[in-house]
């Protein structure tokens, strides 16, 4: 099948409805049409702050995108995998290494592809150019862009496919040499900003010791976490290996797994057969990102906003409902009056450096920034305590490329394993502040100190050892240098006995000598050699450690000024909503009776808008769904 006639003929399989319930697409809906209305209101009324905060309530849920990252090992299926969910070769597939950069399929009415291409600048900003889509293998694959000479940075291919329709997107990532090398770190850090990942593994065998370290490390950053087991019509013995790989899963955790054929869905979606479609495994999996992906994202979008909501109706209506008592019970306004001066003091007081929420975000990130470097420190030296016993035990020149992937696998799995915990700690620290600031108010939206992007980039490899061997007439040499000796003195020795310069004892004298210095000369070329290896690691640790420590205390700064701001801006719409109630308040207490009654008519109407504004909001999903979710 053709490219382009894949590409435009959506298969009966491809058909199935893998999109949000009707319900939800109709919750959404509502949702959209109420931040539109309640926006307008808020403008109209003067508050601009209110109104920019439901525009971007509003961005949310146009465009809820959900992503699902796709990542494994070299050549397990990844690419074929996401071509077979949607029924055309966008993502290129080959006998050698395929996919070299991450490469993003989402939803759109006409096919079309992007790439964007980091220009020599790397201060530049990188720039997004169209492409045909028939060329997208020429710049995501090994072949096509060979070492990515091209500097792609991404690609971005849309389709007309019911699959993507509710906002899925599938990124296919590039394949790593065994996942806990350094390559693994780039992929490790997307999951963070990730709905959902699947790890594909082909059931040519279990699941490596990489492959369970990696989902461990998934799991604790990623809240959705699934395993698909591919290739299943090339290996008949693939249950056994299922059922290995479910023993492995539940010593992990909750993580289901799918085993599915890409070729049979192929061939399925082509013959437009729907037993061999079932037979592919592939419903169960499309049954999975419908609803534990696109179901989950769908209830965390409908709750922020209806938070969003829910937030700035009250703060309107607060104002209005002051000014209205102040109107209709002027013997109260005092009182009401005092209230509302003393509300926006505590606001005035809570926005401050001095509030307890501020104190608790930049204390939290001090301490955090501390215990990261400890903890990164301490796996460090740990790797550089067991290369060097590993240096001591042998000569590290014949092994050192051994040493070297050696070490770049225990850098990368402990340099994991901070930016995991970091992370976890950057999200508790966020839950934390959020609580203190408004009792399970609007969340922040966490910024993911896991971003690996940019580590042990500047990192030079580890140095080459420079061991040689040595050549039969270089070890000749060193034992006649070394023999001289012994003959001359020996020689001269037995000279007073009468014997000549060169005579058996002497030589004899030689030889002892000269293996003796051979061997002196060997020792100490290995502890030089080893002593040279010890420096190359402890550079190069170094280095990691400087650069990785770096770039996690940039991160964790960018969580707290993202804090700063997100709940600092909270706190000023707040005061201002006290702000304009004591005014109102004040101006309604003076107003005449004329103008008074006119003035109830209009703050009853706005009143009663309001009111039914938020009657029509959506009750809130279940917590136990919102737990799940999060999860």
């Amino acid at each position: 099948m053709s490219e382009a006639a894949a590409v435009k003929k959506p298969s009966q399989a491809d058909a199935e409805p893998v999109v949000p319930s009707a319900v939800e697409r109709s919750t959404s809906k509502t949702l959209v049409t109420i931040v539109d209305n309640v926006g307008r209101f808020a403008s109209s009324t003067g508050r601009s702050d209110l109104a920019r905060r439901l525009e971007q309530t509003h961005e949310r849920l146009q465009d809820p995108n959900v992503r699902v990252i796709v990542v494994g090992e070299f050549k397990q299926g990844k690419s074929k995998l996401i071509n077979a969910l949607v029924n055309a070769p966008v993502c290129p597939v080959d006998d050698d290494v395929a996919t070299s950069v991450p490469t993003s399929v989402g939803y759109a009415a006409t096919p079309d592809a992007w790439v964007t291409l980091q220009s020599a600048d790397e201060s530049a900003a990188p720039v997004r150019q169209q492409i045909p889509l028939e060329d997208i293998a020429q710049f995501v694959s090994e072949r096509g862009n060979p070492a990515n000479e091209r500097r792609v940075v991404g690609a971005e291919v849309v389709l007309p496919r019911e699959l993507l329709k509710g906002g899925l997107r599938l990124v296919d990532s590039p394949g790593v040499g065994g996942l806990d090398s350094t390559n693994a770190l780039a992929t490790l850090a997307a999951l963070s900003s990730a709905h959902a990942v699947l790890l594909v593994s082909d059931a040519s065998q279990e699941y490596t010791e990489p492959e369970v370290q990696f989902l461990k490390h998934a799991m604790r950053v990623s809240p959705n976490v699934a395993a698909v087991l591919a290739k299943t019509d090339m290996y008949p013995q693939w249950r056994d290996i299922e059922r290995i790989d479910r023993a492995h899963l539940g010593d992990i955790g909750d993580v289901p797994i799918f085993a599915v054929s890409s070729d049979l869905r192929l061939v399925a979606a082509e013959e437009q057969d729907r037993e061999l479609n079932s037979e592919s495994g592939f419903p169960a999996l499309v049954a999975h990102l419908r609803q534990d992906v696109l179901g989950r994202a769908e209830i965390i979008h409908a709750r922020s906003a209806v938070h969003d909501l829910v937030s700035v109706v009250e703060q309107l209506k607060m104002s209005l409902t002051s000014e209205l008592e102040a109107i209709l019970h002027p013997e109260d306004t005092p009182r009401l009056i005092a209230q509302l001066e003393d509300a926006k003091a505590r606001a005035d007081e809570f926005r401050g450096r001095s509030s307890k929420w501020q104190i608790t975000l930049n204390d939290g990130v001090a301490d955090l920034i501390s215990d990261m470097e400890h903890d990164l420190r301490d796996r460090l030296r740990k790797v550089q305590r067991e290369a060097e016993d590993a240096i001591d035990e042998g000569d590290p020149g014949p092994i050192w490329d051994q040493i070297t992937e050696w070490l770049d696998q225990r850098v990368s799995a402990a340099v994991s394993e901070t930016f995991v915990w970091t992370d976890e700690r950057s999200r508790w620290l966020s839950e934390e502040v959020a609580e203190l600031f408004s009792e399970g108010e609007a969340g922040l939206p966490i910024i993911d100190v896991g971003d690996t992007e940019g580590v042990l980039d500047p990192v030079e490899g580890l140095s080459d050892l420079g061991h040689r061997q040595m050549g039969a007439a270089e070890k000749i040499f060193i034992g006649v240098r070394g023999s001289y000796g012994g003959v001359l003195m020996v020689g001269l020795a037995t000279g007073l006995i009468g014997l000549t310069l060169i005579n058996p004892l002497s030589l004899l004298a030689g030889v002892l000598v000269g293996r003796r210095a051979y061997r002196e000369d060997m020792s100490s070329r290995l502890s030089r050699r080893r002593f040279e290896a010890k420096s190359l690691v402890r550079k190069y640790l170094d280095e990691v450690q400087f650069q990785v420590g770096k770039q996690l205390k940039d991160r964790l700064r960018l969580v707290q000024r993202a804090a700063r701001d997100h709940f600092g801006s909270m706190a000023d719409e707040i005061h201002r909503s006290l702000s304009d109630a004591v005014l109102a308040a004040k101006q309604a207490a003076g107003a005449y009776a004329g103008e008074s009654e006119k003035r109830v008519k209009e703050l009853n109407a706005q009143v009663q808008q309001l009111e039914a504004l938020r009657a029509r909001i959506p009750a809130l999903p279940p917590a136990r769904a919102v737990e799940a979710a999060k999860r």
